[in-house]
């Protein structure tokens, strides 16, 4: 059953800001009761045209196609909200959203909780304001899902995340670009993704992947490839206290404290802190007052990185300890190696009852590797390039399963 919003199909055709009007609220209005009012295989679409909001959009129904006319035609504008948090939030299963635009949303701009069989393709969510702090946290944001497909779509201007798959299951992340974001790219806490063509550039951090403790799982088993992650050296303004505020400005891929981890066959270059970067949760500086769980694992193991096209990079990475250790290693007009590993390590980690150290794999040519010796302050830091060349199992590719 389609469900046509052609109600104000001429409604705001103008994407400047400017002033809500009457034919705005009718046609909130109208919306929200067609999405209260939504069945099962309904499909509600959005003509061409700029519609302003001040409140956030939900859906609880599950089975439902929300539809535009493009990307770049169909305009949610939240920039006068004044009420809710997120621009939609949707607590539904068997769920897409494809080929508009959410723009300025006071939080989140599109959140999608605990579904399964969610699509979204062809979606862009963007501060058009640009970088800041008081823009939302993420953009486009499932969290607690499973079998999630997001493709073709667009984040510019998050304070946290462009792109954030957390806690979930069965992840494809395609064909989709990051701009202007803390982190352009984030899988966390999450099992089974595969993040590949995408493009993360002008970021702080072009793609994350991610384990935080105090979650409801802990993530593993995340390929990224085929990528491009160029220049992503964006000051961090991500709000005091999050997560990513640690994530140093000139971060391409960045691995923390996940397990079974493969990057290849991904263009990465031009990122002033390093192209690669592997860390602990130690390295975060990130402290809540619940501590952490007991059995987190804070060590990223099973990392593999092979056959990546690597180019420039760390010329100039962020922050007073990296730029002296740099200097130290390296010289004036030196540049931290391809991969930065912090060089924390399990003591106690076995693989078939023997010691197995950090589980780090590096099969990739000539790329080097520094070991910043993080535990000690960075004050014995060692070149290791060429001292991980080993193997690992693959990865097998995300299988994610038909929607009902």
């Amino acid at each position: 059953m389609a469900i046509v919003a052609a109600l104000l199909a001429g409604c705001g055709k103008d994407s400047a800001p400017v002033a809500r009007t009457a034919q705005d609220t009718d046609f909130q209005n109208k919306l929200i009761e067609r999405l209260i009012d939504a069945k099962p295989g309904d499909v509600i679409e959005i003509p061409a045209g700029t519609y302003r909001f001040d409140r956030s959009l939900s859906l609880r129904v599950s089975g439902v196609t929300i539809r535009g006319a493009g990307m770049d035609k169909t305009i949610l504008s939240f920039k006068g909200q004044v009420s809710g948090a997120e621009g939609l939030l949707v607590n539904a299963s068997d769920f897409t959203l494809e080929h508009l635009a959410i723009e300025d949303s006071k939080g989140d701009g599109l959140k999608i909780n605990e579904g399964e069989n969610i699509t979204i393709r062809g979606v862009r969510v963007e501060w058009t304001g640009g970088p800041s702090t008081s823009n939302g946290a993420y953009g486009i944001y499932p969290v607690k899902t499973k079998n999630v497909l997001i493709e073709d779509s667009v984040a510019i201007g998050a304070s946290d995340a462009g792109i954030y798959v957390g806690q979930s299951q069965n992840i494809v992340l395609r064909r989709s670009r990051a701009e202007r974001n803390v982190a352009g790219i984030e899988i966390e806490n999450s099992v089974n993704a595969d993040v590949y063509e995408n493009v993360a550039t002008g970021n702080t951090g072009g793609i994350l992947v991610f384990n935080m403790p105090n979650l409801s799982q802990a993530g593993h088993s995340t390929r990224v490839f085929n990528n491009k992650v160029t220049a992503n050296n964006l000051g961090n303004f991500a709000a005091k206290g999050a997560a990513v505020a640690s994530v140093p400005a000139g971060s391409g891929v960045v691995v923390n404290s996940n397990d079974r981890v493969e990057i290849f066959d991904n263009d990465i270059a031009d990122n002033d802190t390093a192209n690669v970067i592997i860390s602990s949760y130690f390295s975060t500086n990130y402290m809540n007052s619940r501590g952490v769980e007991a059995g987190f694992d804070p060590y990223p193991e099973d990392i593999y990185v092979y056959g990546n096209r690597f180019k420039g990079g760390g010329a100039s990475p962020d922050g007073l300890d990296l730029k002296a250790l740099r200097m130290a290693m390296y010289g004036l007009n030196g540049h931290l190696p391809d991969i930065l590993w912090d060089g924390y390590v399990n003591k106690d980690r076995q693989v078939d009852g023997k010691p197995a150290g950090p589980g780090l794999c590096i099969a990739n040519g000539q790329a080097g590797m520094l070991n910043a010796d993080g535990p000690n302050k960075y004050k014995n830091p060692v070149d290791v390039s060429g001292q991980f060349h080993c193997d690992l199992p693959k990865l097998p590719p995300v299988v994610l399963a038909a929607k009902a």
